[in-house]
């Protein structure tokens, strides 16, 4: 079985999990945001065959994964002491945008390499980050954490389509950019 089939088992059976989505609907809760972070990483790496880089830098060795509901901003934080070295990997790093419809029936997985968005985000927010961790800043205007994002109609303009799921199928497939980009 390929990359694409595998995540798309994993999909179906831990994303689009249909007894957990029908008991949150049952309970008249939101959907939207109820598959963690960790399982969209982990969905990346069945697509990529990567494994996780732990707990510093990018999410899986060579690759960066996001995931938003359609629509929303995909969201890149910085954290002091990792983060000036964070943007500079997301350079480097292949991105892998995962977008979803709110039951989660629909999926779509575009591939954008770091180096294409580096100049337009990452290398622009540089500045920002060092500012915002100045010593010398007013201790109210230091954030936490450093968050910037990259907008959704960006990623959909620009982003290379990798798969496309509609009503929990796959309708679209590009095993061969997989391939190019995961080796």
């Amino acid at each position: 079985m390929n990359r694409i089939d595998t995540a798309y088992q994993f999909y179906d059976k831990h994303i689009n999990d249909k007894e957990k989505l029908a008991l949150i609907k049952e309970h008249n809760l939101k959907t939207a945001g109820s598959v963690p972070s960790v399982l969209w990483e982990l969905f990346g790496s069945l697509l990529t065959g990567k494994t996780g880089n732990g707990l510093k830098g990018a999410d899986l060795q060579g690759w960066e994964v996001k995931s938003v509901k359609m629509g929303g901003s995909y969201e890149y934080q910085y954290h002091l002491n990792t983060g000036s070295h964070k943007i500079l990997e997301d350079c480097e790093v292949s991105h892998l945008f995962c977008s979803y419809s709110e039951n989660y029936q629909d999926v779509v997985v575009r591939v954008i390499p770091g180096s294409l968005l580096a100049d337009s985000f990452f290398l622009k927010w540089e500045p920002e980050y060092r500012k915002n961790y100045q010593a010398d800043a007013p201790a109210e205007s230091r954030r936490q954490r450093f968050r910037k994002s990259i907008p959704y109609g960006y990623v959909e303009k620009n982003g290379l389509l990798l798969l496309q799921i509609a009503d929990a199928k796959i309708v679209y497939r590009n095993d061969e950019l997989l391939n190019t980009y995961s080796g």
